[in-house]
C-alpha cells in the first residue's frame, strides 16, 4: 500500500491531527534518542487503537506499539509503517480495592491514587516509570514486588484487531517476561486488586523506595532504566564496575558513575551510541567473567 493510500486509509478511523507522518521518535523516548517513525498515531479510544491495529493486519504493514519509551531504545533508522502511541489513553478509576489503569497511565500515577485510596499492594512501583502498557508486558518490579503480584486482568488487543480479556494467570508472567510480548498484543487496560491499609504507613513505604531510588539511580541524565537482566547469582552493575567500565564512554552515551547498570545520555547521545555501548559491556564482561549479560532494555527500529 503506498504512503497516500495508507494515509487515506487512516483518516477513516481517526482525525488527522493525530496521524502524524515522518515523526522522530526522539522526543518520545527517555534516552531522548530514535530515528523517525513512518506513522506515529495518537488513538483516544479502544475502538481507534482496534480500528487501526486492524487496518495494519489487513494491509500488511508493520505495527509497533510505543508506550512512554522508558525501557526502550529506537535504533537512529526509525521505525517503518505504523507506531501506536497510547498517552492518551491514560485513564485511572477507582472501584472498592481495585484500580483500573488505562495503558497509556503512567505505573507510578497507579501507585499515587493507590496511596490516596489508602490501598496497599503496589508501592514497589512508585519509582518504575513506564506505563501501565509496558509494566505489563515485562512484569516490571522492584524491590520485592512486581505486577503479577497485584494483577487481576488484562484488556488486550490481538493482532488483528480483537479485544480480548486474559485473567493473571493466563498472561504466563514470569521475570521481565510476559505471553504479551510472545504473541504480539497490545495492552489497553489492566485491573489491579489491592488491600485497605493506612496512608501513612502506605506514605512511608513510597518514601523510602523513592528515596533508595533517588539516591542510587542517576535520575539527572536521560537514560533507559536498568539495561541488564540480572544473570543467575550475580549483579550487572557490580559485573560492570568490576570489569572497570564506570564512566567508559561511546559518543554521548556514558556508563553512569552512579549507577553502573545504568548507561546515561550526558551530550547528545544517539542510540548507535548506546548499542555500540552495550556490545562493548557485554564483550568485555565475558572476558573477563565468563558472564553474558542478557540486556533488559527492549531494542526495535533500523539501523
Amino acid at each position: 500500500m503506498s504512503d497516500d493510500k495508507l494515509y487515506e486509509t487512516l483518516k477513516l478511523s481517526l482525525p488527522s491531527d493525530r496521524i502524524r507522518r515522518n515523526e522522530s521518535l526522539d522526543k518520545y523516548t527517555h534516552t531522548k534518542t530514535g530515528g523517525k517513525a513512518d506513522y506515529l498515531v495518537l488513538p483516544n479510544t479502544y475502538e481507534e487503537a482496534s480500528a487501526v491495529t486492524a487496518i495494519a493486519y489487513e494491509t500488511g504493514v508493520p505495527l509497533t506499539m510505543l508506550g512512554n519509551g522508558s525501557n526502550l531504545i529506537i535504533r537512529d533508522g526509525g521505525i517503518r509503517g505504523i507506531v501506536l502511541h497510547f498517552n492518551r489513553l491514560n485513564k485511572i478509576t477507582v472501584q472498592g480495592n481495585t484500580i483500573t489503569a488505562q495503558s497509556g497511565a503512567a505505573i507510578i500515577d497507579v501507585s499515587r491514587t493507590a496511596l490516596n485510596q489508602t490501598l496497599t499492594g503496589i508501592e514497589f512501583a512508585c519509582g518504575i516509570p513506564g506505563s501501565v502498557g509496558g509494566a505489563l508486558v515485562m512484569n516490571a518490579g522492584a524491590y520485592g514486588g512486581e505486577v503479577s503480584h497485584v494483577l487481576v486482568n488484562a484488556t488486550l488487543l490481538t493482532k488483528d484487531g480483537e479485544i480480548i480479556t486474559l485473567k493473571n494467570e493466563e498472561l504466563e508472567l514470569s521475570y521481565r517476561s510476559s505471553i504479551i510480548s510472545k504473541k504480539d498484543f497490545i495492552v489497553l487496560e489492566a485491573v489491579f486488586a489491592l488491600e485497605p491499609g493506612k496512608y501513612h504507613a502506605i506514605k512511608a513505604m513510597m518514601d523510602e523506595l523513592t528515596y533508595l531510588r533517588e539516591s542510587k539511580q542517576p535520575l539527572e541524565f536521560p537514560s533507559c532504566g536498568s539495561v541488564f537482566k540480572r544473570p543467575p547469582n550475580h549483579f550487572a552493575g557490580k559485573l560492570i564496575q568490576d570489569s572497570g567500565l564506570q564512566k567508559a564512554r561511546i559518543g554521548g552515551a556514558e556508563v553512569s558513575g552512579k549507577h553502573a547498570g545504568f548507561i546515561v545520555n550526558v551530550d547528545g547521545a544517539t542510540a548507535t551510541d548506546y548499542l555500540s555501548l552495550i556490545n562493548h559491556i557485554q564483550r568485555t564482561v565475558k572476558k573477563k567473567f565468563g558472564v553474558h549479560l542478557h540486556t533488559e532494555v527492549k531494542i526495535i527500529g533500523e539501523d
